[in-house]
Protein backbone atom coordinates (compact mmCIF):
# COMPACT_ATOMS: atom_id res chain seq x y z
CA UNK A 1 0.00 0.00 0.00
CA UNK A 2 1.03 3.25 -1.02
CA UNK A 3 0.25 5.98 1.38
CA UNK A 4 -0.35 9.80 -0.93
CA UNK A 5 2.47 11.93 -0.92
CA UNK A 6 1.93 15.89 -1.05
CA UNK A 7 2.57 17.28 -4.56
CA UNK A 8 6.35 17.96 -5.13
CA UNK A 9 6.93 21.70 -4.06
CA UNK A 10 10.66 20.93 -4.32
CA UNK A 11 12.65 18.94 -7.20
CA UNK A 12 16.42 17.54 -6.45
CA UNK A 13 17.40 16.04 -9.91
CA UNK A 14 21.13 14.28 -10.40
CA UNK A 15 23.48 16.03 -12.77
CA UNK A 16 24.80 12.84 -14.80
CA UNK A 17 22.55 10.64 -16.61
CA UNK A 18 19.46 12.56 -15.81
CA UNK A 19 20.03 15.80 -17.45
CA UNK A 20 23.33 15.18 -19.54
CA UNK A 21 24.97 12.44 -21.17
CA UNK A 22 28.86 13.28 -21.94
CA UNK A 23 28.51 16.39 -22.59
CA UNK A 24 24.91 16.41 -24.27
CA UNK A 25 21.73 17.13 -22.76
CA UNK A 26 19.52 14.72 -22.76
CA UNK A 27 15.79 14.92 -24.74
CA UNK A 28 13.56 16.29 -22.63
CA UNK A 29 16.22 17.87 -20.03
CA UNK A 30 15.63 21.81 -21.02
CA UNK A 31 11.99 21.64 -20.84
CA UNK A 32 11.79 19.96 -17.45
CA UNK A 33 13.98 22.84 -16.23
CA UNK A 34 11.64 25.04 -17.86
CA UNK A 35 8.68 23.52 -16.41
CA UNK A 36 10.37 23.89 -12.98
CA UNK A 37 11.13 27.70 -13.56
CA UNK A 38 7.07 28.33 -15.43
CA UNK A 39 5.98 26.75 -11.88
CA UNK A 40 7.70 28.22 -9.49
CA UNK A 41 9.30 25.46 -8.23
CA UNK A 42 12.47 25.38 -5.99
CA UNK A 43 15.34 22.87 -7.41
CA UNK A 44 18.49 22.21 -7.18
CA UNK A 45 20.96 20.13 -9.61
CA UNK A 46 22.95 17.60 -7.78
CA UNK A 47 26.45 16.22 -8.39
CA UNK A 48 28.58 14.28 -6.50
CA UNK A 49 31.95 15.02 -8.40
CA UNK A 50 33.58 17.56 -5.98
CA UNK A 51 36.38 18.94 -8.88
CA UNK A 52 34.34 21.97 -10.33
CA UNK A 53 32.51 24.70 -8.63
CA UNK A 54 28.94 25.71 -9.84
CA UNK A 55 29.88 28.56 -11.69
CA UNK A 56 31.75 26.27 -13.91
CA UNK A 57 29.22 23.71 -13.78
CA UNK A 58 26.26 26.72 -15.03
CA UNK A 59 28.83 27.42 -17.55
CA UNK A 60 28.84 23.62 -18.74
CA UNK A 61 25.47 22.98 -18.53
CA UNK A 62 24.97 25.90 -20.79
CA UNK A 63 27.05 24.66 -23.61
CA UNK A 64 25.13 21.78 -23.98
CA UNK A 65 21.30 23.89 -23.82
CA UNK A 66 20.64 23.87 -20.16
CA UNK A 67 20.37 26.74 -18.30
CA UNK A 68 20.95 26.26 -14.46
CA UNK A 69 21.86 29.65 -12.58
CA UNK A 70 25.13 28.61 -10.04
CA UNK A 71 22.99 28.90 -7.03
CA UNK A 72 20.64 25.84 -7.97
CA UNK A 73 23.96 23.23 -8.20
CA UNK A 74 24.85 21.65 -5.30
CA UNK A 75 27.66 19.32 -5.33
CA UNK A 76 29.39 16.77 -2.72
CA UNK A 77 32.22 19.68 -2.65
CA UNK A 78 29.34 22.36 -1.18
CA UNK A 79 28.05 19.45 0.95
CA UNK A 80 31.10 19.05 2.20
CA UNK A 81 31.93 22.47 3.47
CA UNK A 82 28.34 23.25 4.63
CA UNK A 83 29.27 19.68 6.89
CA UNK A 84 32.54 20.63 7.96
CA UNK A 85 31.46 24.58 9.33
CA UNK A 86 28.42 22.99 10.59
CA UNK A 87 31.01 20.71 12.81
CA UNK A 88 33.89 22.67 13.12
CA UNK A 89 33.19 26.40 12.40
CA UNK A 90 36.31 28.20 11.33
CA UNK A 91 38.15 25.07 11.47
CA UNK A 92 41.30 24.07 8.81
CA UNK A 93 42.11 21.44 6.69
CA UNK A 94 44.79 19.58 4.33
CA UNK A 95 42.58 19.22 1.13
CA UNK A 96 43.30 16.65 -1.67
CA UNK A 97 41.27 18.33 -4.78
CA UNK A 98 40.61 20.72 -6.81
CA UNK A 99 38.80 24.51 -7.24
CA UNK A 100 35.26 23.30 -6.72
CA UNK A 101 36.50 21.79 -2.93
CA UNK A 102 38.89 24.20 -2.34
CA UNK A 103 36.63 27.29 -3.20
CA UNK A 104 33.71 25.56 -1.08
CA UNK A 105 35.89 25.41 1.86
CA UNK A 106 37.44 28.38 1.72
CA UNK A 107 34.16 30.14 1.29
CA UNK A 108 33.02 28.00 4.57
CA UNK A 109 35.49 29.98 6.52
CA UNK A 110 38.38 27.31 6.37
CA UNK A 111 41.86 27.84 6.48
CA UNK A 112 43.87 25.53 4.60
CA UNK A 113 46.75 24.46 5.59
CA UNK A 114 49.41 21.32 5.86
CA UNK A 115 50.24 21.69 9.18
CA UNK A 116 48.66 20.07 12.10
CA UNK A 117 45.13 20.35 10.28
CA UNK A 118 41.56 19.49 11.86
CA UNK A 119 40.53 17.47 8.56
CA UNK A 120 41.82 15.78 6.41
CA UNK A 121 39.66 16.41 3.10
CA UNK A 122 39.65 13.92 -0.33
CA UNK A 123 38.14 14.96 -3.52
CA UNK A 124 37.82 14.34 -6.88
CA UNK A 125 41.20 15.51 -8.76
CA UNK A 126 42.28 14.57 -12.28
CA UNK A 127 46.14 14.28 -11.59
CA UNK A 128 46.63 12.27 -7.92
CA UNK A 129 49.87 13.39 -6.34
CA UNK A 130 51.86 10.60 -4.63
CA UNK A 131 53.09 13.28 -2.79
CA UNK A 132 50.34 14.62 -1.65
CA UNK A 133 48.53 11.19 -0.75
CA UNK A 134 51.89 10.33 1.68
CA UNK A 135 51.45 13.93 3.36
CA UNK A 136 47.43 12.77 3.99
CA UNK A 137 48.59 9.65 5.49
CA UNK A 138 51.02 10.98 7.95
CA UNK A 139 48.62 13.74 8.52
CA UNK A 140 45.44 10.91 9.30
CA UNK A 141 48.01 8.86 11.09
CA UNK A 142 48.95 12.22 13.50
CA UNK A 143 45.26 12.13 14.49
CA UNK A 144 43.42 14.44 11.58
CA UNK A 145 39.84 13.38 11.30
CA UNK A 146 39.07 11.81 7.88
CA UNK A 147 36.79 13.37 5.90
CA UNK A 148 36.01 12.28 2.00
CA UNK A 149 33.22 14.03 -0.78
CA UNK A 150 32.19 11.19 -2.16
CA UNK A 151 32.83 7.27 -2.43
CA UNK A 152 32.56 6.61 -6.13
CA UNK A 153 35.82 4.40 -6.56
CA UNK A 154 35.91 4.84 -10.76
CA UNK A 155 34.95 8.40 -12.92
CA UNK A 156 34.53 8.33 -16.45
CA UNK A 157 37.03 9.35 -19.36
CA UNK A 158 37.06 9.05 -22.98
CA UNK A 159 39.51 6.43 -22.70
CA UNK A 160 37.95 4.36 -20.00
CA UNK A 161 37.28 4.39 -16.07
CA UNK A 162 39.81 6.60 -13.93
CA UNK A 163 40.69 5.85 -10.14
CA UNK A 164 38.33 8.25 -8.35
CA UNK A 165 37.53 9.69 -4.38
CA UNK A 166 36.69 6.34 -3.42
CA UNK A 167 40.06 4.55 -4.47
CA UNK A 168 42.27 6.59 -3.33
CA UNK A 169 40.17 7.16 0.55
CA UNK A 170 40.94 2.66 0.10
CA UNK A 171 44.42 3.53 -0.14
CA UNK A 172 44.61 6.15 2.83
CA UNK A 173 42.51 3.68 4.97
CA UNK A 174 45.00 1.34 3.89
CA UNK A 175 47.94 2.73 5.49
CA UNK A 176 45.98 4.12 8.23
CA UNK A 177 43.34 2.04 8.74
CA UNK A 178 41.05 5.29 9.38
CA UNK A 179 37.65 4.77 7.61
CA UNK A 180 36.66 8.44 6.07
CA UNK A 181 33.43 9.91 6.55
CA UNK A 182 31.85 10.35 3.13
CA UNK A 183 29.59 13.19 2.62
CA UNK A 184 27.98 12.73 -1.08
CA UNK A 185 25.64 9.90 -1.92
CA UNK A 186 24.98 7.37 -1.09
CA UNK A 187 25.23 9.44 2.38
CA UNK A 188 21.61 11.46 2.93
CA UNK A 189 23.39 14.33 4.52
CA UNK A 190 24.25 15.48 0.68
CA UNK A 191 20.21 15.51 0.22
CA UNK A 192 19.60 16.92 3.42
CA UNK A 193 22.25 19.55 3.04
CA UNK A 194 20.61 20.73 -0.29
CA UNK A 195 17.41 20.57 1.07
CA UNK A 196 18.38 22.85 3.59
CA UNK A 197 19.98 25.20 1.25
CA UNK A 198 16.41 25.67 -1.06
CA UNK A 199 14.03 25.10 2.35
CA UNK A 200 12.58 22.43 1.55
CA UNK A 201 10.52 19.46 3.23
CA UNK A 202 11.18 16.18 2.63
CA UNK A 203 7.09 15.58 2.70
CA UNK A 204 7.01 17.88 -0.48
CA UNK A 205 9.90 17.07 -1.85
CA UNK A 206 11.05 14.90 -5.12
CA UNK A 207 14.44 12.87 -6.20
CA UNK A 208 15.33 11.90 -10.01
CA UNK A 209 18.44 9.84 -10.09
CA UNK A 210 19.81 7.41 -12.46
CA UNK A 211 21.32 4.97 -9.84
CA UNK A 212 19.50 2.70 -7.61
CA UNK A 213 22.79 2.39 -5.34
CA UNK A 214 23.10 6.15 -4.61
CA UNK A 215 20.27 8.48 -5.97
CA UNK A 216 17.41 6.32 -4.97
CA UNK A 217 18.88 5.02 -1.56
CA UNK A 218 20.02 8.11 -0.53
CA UNK A 219 16.76 9.40 -1.33
CA UNK A 220 14.60 6.96 0.46
CA UNK A 221 16.68 7.10 3.64
CA UNK A 222 15.99 11.44 3.33
CA UNK A 223 12.56 10.27 3.46
CA UNK A 224 11.93 11.64 -0.29
CA UNK A 225 9.93 10.60 -3.15
CA UNK A 226 12.03 9.45 -5.55
CA UNK A 227 11.96 8.70 -9.28
CA UNK A 228 14.73 6.15 -11.33
CA UNK A 229 15.18 7.47 -15.13
CA UNK A 230 16.77 4.59 -16.85
CA UNK A 231 19.24 7.16 -19.32
CA UNK A 232 21.91 6.54 -17.35
CA UNK A 233 23.53 3.88 -14.98
CA UNK A 234 20.70 1.34 -13.80
CA UNK A 235 19.06 -0.54 -16.43
CA UNK A 236 15.51 -1.70 -15.99
CA UNK A 237 16.44 -5.37 -15.48
CA UNK A 238 18.30 -4.07 -12.86
CA UNK A 239 15.86 -2.75 -10.49
CA UNK A 240 14.35 -6.13 -8.99
CA UNK A 241 18.08 -6.83 -7.50
CA UNK A 242 17.97 -4.06 -4.81
CA UNK A 243 16.27 -4.72 -1.70
CA UNK A 244 14.44 -1.00 -1.62
CA UNK A 245 12.45 0.41 -4.72
CA UNK A 246 12.01 3.88 -6.13
CA UNK A 247 8.45 6.12 -6.16
CA UNK A 248 8.72 5.21 -9.88
CA UNK A 249 10.60 4.41 -12.85
CA UNK A 250 10.28 6.06 -16.03
CA UNK A 251 11.90 6.22 -19.59
CA UNK A 252 13.79 9.59 -19.44
CA UNK A 253 13.28 13.03 -17.85
CA UNK A 254 10.87 13.79 -20.60
CA UNK A 255 8.43 11.43 -18.95
CA UNK A 256 8.98 13.65 -15.34
CA UNK A 257 8.16 16.98 -16.98
CA UNK A 258 4.18 16.63 -16.47
CA UNK A 259 4.78 15.57 -12.75
CA UNK A 260 6.01 18.89 -12.29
Amino acid sequence: MTTERAESQCWLTDMDGVLVHEGNALPGAAEFLQRLVDRQRRFLVLTNNSIFTPRDLAARLARSGLSVPEQSIWTSALATADFLSSQLPGGSAYVIGEAGLTTALYEAGYTLTDTDPDYVVLGETRTYSFEAITRAIRLVGAGARFIATNPDVTGPSPEGPLPATGSVAAMITKATGAEPYFVGKPNPMMFRSAMNRIEAHSESTTMIGDRMDTDVVAGIEAGLDTILVLTGSTGAEDVARFPFRPGRVLPSIAEVIELV
